[in-house]
């Protein structure tokens, strides 16, 4: 009896336990997604401030798409490294980095009276990663099965902070002018700064899923790029990269230059452009809290991968033809599900594919394909700008597909003469889904048939 007494105590204790460690991990999730709040919040304060102030300083479309294009160079390189760093040294460390630069970053923004100190602020954005260190988080404290709908989730802070930084944004800009409200940004990122601290552990993953010491001593090198590119060899991994850049690139031009369009197209002032953000981020928080968990729950990766292409694919052919703001909104309601879903899928897709000590490199990756786009797509959607005069809703890929129309249709000069430029965003994103079912065929496919498959498609 008293044996039996016994292992009924250590039963009770194992699960008392284990309910304050739940209960902990989950304050940790909580404490994550207010964190992540309240950097998109600080993200879009700034989106109310830097067009706005670009353009006082003689930036054109063009500039500012070099201006952009600076920021997806420099996250494009301190992604990946970034992601090592938090593996290395823990989350505490990597979201304290983060928000510490985020404030710099806002101090810049606040001094910046001169086209290169506009550029020169943009440096700290090499650290800026709190929301692919939050995904981290989230990803080392959720099981596999749950790891959609956990990371959906902070696609609703997302949105949350996409509202509240777009309105209250747009309303300091008109009552207090652009350097209150970048002041205004770094205080806020100091407040993120002290969250991190207070509620943050020092390191969020298992203790089974560390390496023995010499492994370790090995892989201590935030700058060793085999260990980061090692993370390619996986299965699957190397086709759901190719598939994030391709089907990513043309929602990727638009994203970026979207403040142009909302200021040279749509003639928004900044309080209208924030309420437009606003409008974008009530949409993700509908999607993102109510929608994708239950399709995860259903659906697998996989469809869910095609189906979000194919909304896209849509919303690309629907773009061409908007011309006011109201059927741009209408738009927004099917372009925001295509991009949530594509985007929480195929992140939980590729952290599922590599082992757990890795998932802060992982993102890290994923978040420098992001970079990527963010570094192609302003320059292209600049000089198709400058260009045409058009805002730029449409991708390079509309016009390689154009292009292609004329090479196979030399004698019909008529045809050629007669299409216009906007209707070219026929294949806006039909290229990216037809790429993708072909890929998604394979198990494995080589590099060399992916780049036939272009060589043949021009």
């Amino acid at each position: 009896m008293s044996r039996i007494g016994e292992r009924n105590e250590e039963t009770d204790k194992a699960s008392v336990s284990s309910k304050v460690a739940d209960d902990s991990q989950m304050t940790t999730i909580y404490a994550v997604y207010l964190i992540a709040a309240l950097d998109i919040t600080w993200m879009f304060l700034q989106f109310s401030v830097t067009p706005y102030l670009a353009k006082k300083l003689g930036f054109d479309t063009l500039w500012f798409g070099y201006l952009q294009t600076t920021v997806g160079v420099i996250q494009l390189l301190g992604g990946p490294m970034f992601g090592r760093f938090a593996d290395l040294f823990g989350a505490r460390t990597a979201l304290s980095l983060a928000c510490a630069s985020t404030v710099v970053f806002f101090l810049l923004l606040a001094i910046a009276d001169t086209p290169a100190m506009l550029f020169i602020h943009k440096i700290p954005t090499i650290f800026m990663h709190v929301l692919p260190a939050s995904q981290m988080v989230v990803t080392d404290l959720t099981k596999p099965e749950k790891r959609a709908d956990a990371l959906s989730k902070l696609g609703l802070c997302f949105g949350i902070g996409m509202i509240v930084g777009s309105t209250l944004g747009g309303q300091l800009s008109k009552l207090y002018g652009e350097k209150f409200t970048a002041y205004f940004g770094a205080a806020g990122s100091a407040f993120s700064l002290l969250l991190v601290l207070k509620f943050i552990p020092k390191n969020t993953k298992a203790e089974t899923t560390r390496g023995n010491t010499t492994d370790d001593n090995r892989k201590k090198s935030v700058f060793n790029l085999g260990e980061i590119t090692r993370l390619m060899k996986f299965p699957t991994v190397m086709q759901t990269f190719i598939i994030k850049i391709v089907a990513g690139l043309p929602s990727g031009i638009f994203q970026v230059m979207f403040s142009i369009i909302a200021l040279e197209f749509f003639k928004l002032q900044p309080e209208q452009n924030g309420y437009l953000m606003a409008y974008f981020g009530i949409v993700q928080m509908v999607i993102q809290g109510g929608v994708i968990g239950r399709l995860t729950a259903r659906y697998s990766d996989n469809s869910l991968l095609l189906l979000s292409i194919g909304v896209s694919s849509l919303v690309g052919l629907a773009q061409a033809y908007i011309q006011n703001v109201w059927q741009f909104c209408l738009n927004i309601l099917p372009m925001m599900f295509s991009l949530s879903v594509f985007n929480v899928i195929t992140d939980s897709m590729l952290t599922k594919s590599v082992p757990s000590s890795d998932t802060g490199t992982m993102l890290g990756l994923c978040a420098s394909v992001q970079s990527l786009l963010r570094t192609v797509g302003p320059t292209i959607g600049g000089f198709l700008d400058d260009s045409t005069r058009q805002p730029s809703r449409e991708s390079d890929t509309s016009q390689a597909f154009c292009l292609a129309c004329s090479k196979t249709q030399k004698k019909e000069r008529r045809w050629k003469s007669a299409v216009d430029f906007k209707n070219k965003h026929y294949i806006h994103t039909y290229f990216p889904f037809l790429v993708t079912a072909i890929i998604r065929s394979y198990p494995i496919i080589p590099v060399c048939r992916f780049c036939a498959l272009f060589k043949f498609l021009r």
